[in-house]
């Protein structure tokens, strides 16, 4: 199963707050999701703003879940590390097929 770390909408309209959550890819945002990871509250401030379970996180992440860029750029206020990722581009990079052409 590819699973994927990701935000999940919570809250009424107007007033949103987010759970961190690990759920299959071809499930909907806000559909079915295997573990709750955290909670993220845009409105609130201080550590109220952003909990997040690390030690769950990082099992996910060493087992190849994919992180979302929202929720990348959070794990990464919350202090786990998350590794770059991976570029799906095939071929020379630009810089390097422009060159021979030049001579």
């Amino acid at each position: 199963m590819a699973t994927k770390l990701r935000l999940r909408r919570e809250g009424t309209k107007n007033v949103a707050a987010y759970r961190l959550v690990v759920t299959d890819m071809r499930s909907p945002r806000d559909g079915r999701f295997i573990e709750i990871l955290g909670h993220y509250n845009p409105h609130k401030g201080g550590k109220e703003k952003l909990t997040v379970n690390t030690e769950r996180a990082t099992y996910w992440i060493g087992t190849g879940a994919q992180v979302s860029p929202a929720v990348r750029s959070l794990l990464k206020l919350a202090g786990v590390t998350v590794p770059a990722p991976k570029s799906h581009r095939k071929g020379k990079p630009k810089t390097e097929a422009a060159a021979p052409a030049a001579q």
